[in-house]
C-alpha cells in the first residue's frame, strides 16, 4: 500500500506548480491535504488514484491525480516522476500515471465492468460495449485537463480541477449524445466520485466518448491558413494594403463559414435539449455592471490593460443602457478553434465544461448564445496574431505590415463565421451589434487576466488585438 505522508505532499508542493493544468501558479500554496487514496491496481507497477485538497490565499481546490508506484522507473516516464514514498523499502519511485499505458488500462477495465472502487463509481451508456484491449497515449497539447487516447476508438478525459458535482462537459454532450447531436463526439462512460454528504450530487472525474481520430482541430489548421498569407509576396509600395486574406493559398474562410453554421446546429440543440428563458432587462443591466466590474479588477492586476479601459468601459456602458429583455440558454462557454474539429463529415465541437478561470457558478450560468460567437471570433485574432509572437517562425517584415496582414485574415475569416451562423439560423451578429461588442470585450480582458496568471508570453496576443478594436 501507498503510505501518503509528508514526503509525498511536499514533492507534491513542488511538482504541482509545473503542470500546466494546475489553476494556482499566481500565489504559494499553503497546504495539501489528501483527500482521497484508492487503490485501484496493487502490485509493481501499483496503480492509485488520490484526490488532493490544495490550499491556497484561504480557498481550497481539489485536485485529482493518478498516482503510479514503480521501484525502478523506466526513462520513458521519467520525465513524470514526482518523487519517492519513503515508507517502503527501496524508496519506490512516484510518478504521474495518466503517462503510463500499463496502468491506464486498468481504467478501461473499471469502465466496461462499472465496477465500484471505495468511493469511485465507473459507469458506462446503457448499451456500450467498451473494448479493453486498448494502450493509451496522452496528448501532448497544452490544457487545463489531460486527455488520453486509447487506439483510434476512445479518448479519455481527466478533470484535473474539480468542481462539486456532475461536470457540465458530461452533462451536455451525455444529452446531446442521446439526442442524437451530430457534431459532439458520442459518449461511451464516465468516472465519478461518490460524495460525503448525502444526497449531494457525484463529482464527475473523467469522461469516455468517441476519438474522431480524423479529425484536425481548428487551431492548427488556422494557424497555417495564417502561415500561408504571411508567407505570400505582396507587391512594394501601397497597392498590397488593397489585397485581401483570399489571395494566398490555404484560404481558411469557407471552414469558417461551415463552423459558423454547425454551431448554430449545436446552440439549436442546446436549447431543444435545455429549454431557453427570457431574463428581464434588469439582469442584462447587472451583466454589463459585472463586465465592468471585472474590467477594473483586472485593470488593476494587469496595468498594461489600462490604456484600453475607457474605451472597454463605454461598450459595457452602452449595454446597460440599451438593455431590454434577452434570451438565454445553456451555451459551450469557453468556445475557440482549440475546441472545435474537422472530421471528414464536418465540424465537431468539444469541452463544454465552460471557462477554466470561472468559478463553477459562473460556468453554469446560462448566457447568450452570441456569447459563443464572441469567443469565437476573439480565437480568429488570436490565430491571426500568433505567429507575430513567436520569434523566428514568420518571414521577416515590418511589425505594422504583419499587424495589417493579421487584421485583413481575421477580419475576413469573422464574416465568414458570422455569415455561416446567421444563414444557419442562428442570431444574426450584425443585427445585434451592441450584445456583440460587449460579449467580445469581456472576452477580451478574461483572455489578459488569463494570460497573465498562466501564459505570460502570450498577453500580447490579446493586448495588441485589443488595439486595434479599441481604436
Amino acid at each position: 500500500m501507498l503510505t501518503p505522508g509528508s514526503d509525498l505532499t511536499r514533492d507534491l508542493a513542488e511538482w504541482l506548480p509545473g503542470q500546466r493544468w494546475f489553476g494556482g501558479k499566481d500565489g504559494p500554496i499553503d497546504e495539501i491535504s489528501i483527500g482521497t487514496a484508492t487503490e485501484l491496481r496493487g502490485g509493481d507497477p501499483a496503480l492509485h488514484h488520490l484526490v488532493l485538497d490544495v490550499r491556497q490565499n484561504g480557498a481550497t481546490d481539489q485536485y485529482q491525480l493518478l498516482l503510479g508506484v514503480r521501484r525502478h522507473l523506466p526513462d520513458r516516464l521519467r520525465h513524470v516522476e514526482i518523487g519517492r514514498d519513503t515508507g517502503r523499502a527501496g524508496k519506490a519511485r512516484l510518478y504521474d500515471a495518466a503517462h503510463d499505458p500499463d496502468l491506464t488500462r486498468t481504467l478501461l477495465d473499471a469502465l466496461a465492468d462499472e465496477a465500484s472502487i471505495g468511493r469511485l463509481r465507473f459507469r458506462h451508456v446503457a448499451g456500450a460495449r467498451i473494448r479493453t484491449d486498448l494502450a493509451s497515449l496522452p496528448i501532448t497539447t497544452e490544457q487545463s485537463n489531460t486527455s488520453l487516447l486509447f487506439g483510434d476508438a476512445y479518448i479519455c478525459k481527466l478533470f484535473r480541477r474539480l468542481s462539486h458535482g456532475v461536470n457540465l462537459d458530461l452533462e451536455v454532450n451525455l444529452a446531446l449524445t442521446r439526442g442524437g447531436c451530430a457534431h459532439v463526439p458520442a459518449v461511451h462512460g464516465w468516472i465519478e466520485l461518490e460524495p460525503d454528504d448525502a444526497g449531494a450530487e457525484p463529482v464527475t472525474l473523467g469522461l469516455l466518448s468517441d476519438y474522431l481520430h480524423t479529425g484536425a482541430d481548428g487551431w492548427s489548421l488556422a494557424i497555417a491558413s495564417v502561415r500561408d498569407w504571411f508567407a505570400y509576396p505582396l507587391p512594394s509600395g501601397d497597392e498590397w494594403a488593397e489585397l485581401d486574406a483570399s489571395a494566398a493559398g490555404g484560404d481558411f474562410a469557407a471552414e469558417a463559414e461551415r463552423l459558423g453554421a454547425a454551431t448554430a446546429q449545436v446552440h439549436r440543440a442546446l436549447a431543444d435539449t435545455f429549454g431557453v428563458t427570457i431574463v428581464p432587462a434588469d439582469e442584462v443591466r447587472a451583466l454589463a455592471a459585472r463586465m465592468n466590474a471585472e474590467l477594473a479588477a483586472t485593470c488593476r492586476a494587469v496595468p498594461r490593460l489600462a490604456p484600453h479601459a475607457k474605451a472597454l468601459a463605454a461598450v459595457f456602458l452602452d449595454l446597460a443602457a440599451r438593455a431590454e429583455p434577452m434570451p438565454v440558454q445553456r451555451v459551450h462557454g469557453d468556445y475557440h478553434l482549440g475546441q472545435v474539429l474537422r472530421t471528414e463529415s464536418g465540424w465537431a465541437l468539444l469541452d463544454f465544461e465552460g471557462e477554466p478561470a470561472r468559478t463553477q457558478s459562473e460556468r453554469r450560468a446560462l448566457a447568450h448564445p452570441l456569447r459563443d460567437v464572441a469567443g469565437m471570433l476573439r480565437s480568429f485574432e488570436y490565430a491571426a496574431r500568433f505567429l507575430i509572437t513567436k520569434a523566428g517562425i514568420v518571414p521577416t517584415e515590418s511589425g505594422p505590415h504583419l499587424e495589417t496582414r493579421a487584421h485583413a485574415w481575421a477580419a475576413r475569416n469573422r464574416a465568414a463565421f458570422c455569415r455561416g451562423y446567421a444563414a444557419a439560423g442562428g442570431a444574426d451578429p450584425a443585427a445585434h451589434s451592441v450584445l456583440m461588442h460587449a460579449f467580445e470585450f469581456e472576452k477580451a480582458v478574461y483572455e489578459v487576466r488569463y494570460e497573465a496568471r498562466n501564459r505570460p508570453a502570450w498577453l500580447p496576443v490579446p493586448l495588441k488585438s485589443l488595439a486595434h478594436l479599441t481604436a
